[in-house]
């Protein structure tokens, strides 16, 4: 058996331009070469390097690929998990979500952006490089370059690189993970988005401007969202069959995110949602337009939300664009559809629901309902919420008499503001003829 001690163990010309060295690893002879001119000097680096060689052997801590990254015949030397690159790793790390998104343990939406942040951003730097010769300073310098993210984009490309490293450390567990090093940005109550609520009366502007511009289907949803509070996601996945006109509940049991379909909530519960007389009558009208359609020819599915032409509602892209232009319009600050769900959760609260209730109707937890929305409750004008139970079937709006019976109603209002507390004959019956259960307009 040949040992490093042997003769026939050390440098030689190889050709004009390379020097080969001759050495033994683990049992088996390897002569790989370096790119140098074999002048003396050099040989006589060569042999001093390849003592080098001899000692990190004996010692165990030799490293082939690091001392001969160029050999050809590398595999056969090192673990072939040993000369991975960055971009296999990153293959076999979608391939195992792509596994996991089919047995619904996790979402298409999170493959989707998995695929995204690596292959923008990792995958120009990293691709060809390989895995295991990666280094923390090096992760740092590139996550740090695009330092005009916020602090959530940042957050997620990091996280996105530290899912494939664990993936890909699994098979090294020796080996130091140098993506444990990087840090996410704190989130702090001023970096996460404040609910933007609309007031009543700019939500029925907002609502007849749709319902002009876009006609009965479009309007139909988006005024819907505002007395629903329903996710996006989850009101474009409903089916006629998920509404009981009896006890007047929706059921939500699904979502629709980024056309794909999905079994579950994005929180996971299911939940049975109580219609106001508002959202009950929005939906009474959008069930005969649907009827409409669907004897036209122009529906053949089961879904309860379409577009204008009768198509299902696959994506937000579409019904957004409509709801931007629509808003412009009217003159109302910029804000996007989602307000309607913040709208919604609001009203309730001012209307002094059941904090309770109202978390478990919007899909919510209880801190949520008291840390983001109770605040807006707090200085609700008392003539908004009265206009608030209106809009929503709460209550019924007075009837005034028009014409001069309205300027005779405000005489004798006047009238009894200087009077004594007892009612003169005039206004005694006046109330008569105007109360809402015994009166002569009842």
């Amino acid at each position: 058996m040949i040992d490093n001690n042997s003769k026939a163990c050390g440098v030689s010309p190889k050709g004009r331009n390379r020097i080969q060295y001759d050495f033994i690893l683990d049992g088996a002879r390897y002569r790989p070469t370096l790119p140098r001119i074999p002048t003396e000097a050099n040989l006589q680096r060569a042999h001093i390097q390849l003592e080098e060689i001899k000692a990190r052997i004996k010692a165990g801590t030799f490293v082939f690929e690091e001392e001969f990254p160029g050999y050809r015949y590398l595999e056969r030397v090192i673990d072939p998990s040993q000369i991975r690159t960055c971009n296999q790793v990153f293959d076999q790390f979608l391939v195992h979500c792509e596994a996991r998104l089919a047995r619904h343990d996790l979402a298409a939406s999170t493959v989707t952006n998995y695929r995204r942040i690596l292959d923008n951003l990792w995958r120009p730097e990293l691709g060809d490089t390989l895995f295991l010769k990666i280094d923390h300073l090096t992760l740092n310098r590139i996550a740090d370059r695009n330092i005009r993210w916020s602090k959530k984009r940042y957050n997620n490309a990091i996280s996105a690189l530290r899912r494939a490293f664990a993936f890909g450390y699994r098979n090294h567990p020796d080996k130091p993970n140098p993506a444990l090093g990087l840090k996410c940005c704190r989130m702090t109550r001023r970096d996460r988005p404040r609910p933007d609520p609309f007031r009543i009366q700019d939500a029925e502007k907002l609502i007849a401007q749709i319902h002009n511009d876009w006609g009965e289907a479009q309007g139909n949803y988006d005024e819907f969202r505002f007395f629903t509070g329903l996710r996006p996601s989850e009101q474009i996945a409903l089916v006629v069959s998920d509404f009981d006109p009896v006890r007047g509940t929706l059921s939500i049991t699904k979502a629709r995110v980024n056309g794909v379909h999905k079994n579950c909530t994005k929180t996971g519960h299911d939940r049975l949602f109580e219609l106001c007389l508002r959202a009950r009558a929005v939906l009474a009208r959008h069930l005969q337009l649907r009827h409409r359609l669907v004897s036209q020819g122009r529906i053949a599915h089961d879904r309860l939300f379409f577009l204008k032409s009768g198509e299902p509602i696959q994506n937000l892209v579409g019904v957004q664009r409509c709801w931007r232009r629509s808003l412009k319009r009217t003159g109302l600050r910029s804000r996007r559809p989602y307000c309607a769900r913040h709208s919604s959760v609001s009203w309730c609260l001012m209307m002094g629901k059941n904090p309770l209730w109202v978390a478990r109707q919007h899909g919510h937890s209880v801190r949520t309902m008291l840390e983001i929305y109770a605040s807006w409750a707090e200085g609700a004008l008392e003539s908004d919420v009265s206009k608030m139970e209106q809009a929503m079937g709460l209550v019924q709006p007075m009837q005034r008499p028009p014409g001069l019976l309205s300027r005779i109603a405000r005489w004798l209002t006047r009238t009894t503001e200087v009077a004594s507390r007892r009612p003169t004959p005039a206004v005694s019956i006046w109330h008569w003829i105007w109360h809402p259960k015994r009166g002569l307009c009842s």
